[in-house]
């Protein structure tokens, strides 16, 4: 693998976040949410191991939907608001 291979993926990642801003929020909250509730697996208590893992994967796919749907959120704002209002002053200044 050459450097520009690396360059072009590297910089292909960062075009993506910098498109959908909320799809590495969802990563880092995901792994966030699985590495805390694994390290607290030790102290988990009388809680049978199944019903932690389960709690843990319904945190980890809370986190991810909830910056899913700010994305769609998001990208609508950008869409229906702020877009006809640029066009609209656009127009206007012609």
């Amino acid at each position: 693998m050459s450097s520009v291979d690396y360059d072009d993926n590297d910089s292909k990642f960062m075009r993506k976040a910098k498109e959908n801003p909320f799809v590495p929020v969802g990563m880092a909250g995901f792994f966030g949410i699985v590495g805390y509730r694994l390290w607290k697996l030790k102290n988990r208590g009388d809680t049978k191991m199944s019903v932690h893992l389960i709690h843990m994967r319904v945190a980890a796919q809370g986190f991810v939907v909830g910056a899913i749907t700010l994305g769609v959120l998001y990208s609508m704002f950008q869409d229906y608001v702020v877009k006809p209002r640029e066009a609209e002053k656009a127009l206007r200044e012609k």
